[in-house]
């Protein structure tokens, strides 16, 4: 990387949120950021001062990209996770459907909290972390912790 973009992203980690924001629809071109999160903004105002400098990806490596999600990722994948569809409305909540936010069953999540490394094994109905079965992330994140939390927050899915 260019050490004055080094430099550049160096300088934004020290700025403000709403600097950050000034910033980012500057270079976006926008009236509006997409959140408040100062990480996020951070990331995408450094990958777009990289992108201005080096350039972006070509359109070869963005339909590779495409075909590669579309094929394998397990969480947005729509033929993983179809649609239902009952009286012409699709239904979000029967109990044989699992939840979208989920990565596919067998994949393991690693965690890192108080300097151990957690790993939990995905299951099609539930959770498994040292052979124990969990039935949610928040269940097995109490476990963990001993204070409750959602699942989802504390796994960051």
């Amino acid at each position: 990387m260019d050490e004055t973009i080094a430099a550049q992203i160096e300088t934004l980690k020290n700025m403000p949120l709403l600097d950050l924001q000034n910033k980012y629809q500057e270079l976006f071109g926008t009236k509006e950021t997409p959140c408040d999160n100062k990480v996020y903004i951070l990331r995408m105002i450094a990958y777009k001062l990289q992108e201005m400098n080096c350039g972006g990806l070509s359109d070869e490596a963005k339909s590779k990209l495409e075909i590669l999600t579309t094929r394998y990722d397990p969480i947005n994948n729509k033929a993983l996770r179809p649609q239902v569809t009952s009286v012409g409305k699709e239904v979000k909540a029967l109990p044989f459907l699992r939840d979208k936010r989920l990565p596919i069953p067998g994949t393991v999540i690693t965690k890192k909290y108080k300097g151990q490394l957690i790993r939990v094994k995905v299951l099609e109905k539930g959770f498994e972390h040292d052979n124990v079965y969990y039935k949610s992330l928040s269940a097995l994140a109490t476990k963990i912790t001993g204070d409750h939390w959602n699942g989802y927050n504390f796994f960051c899915i």
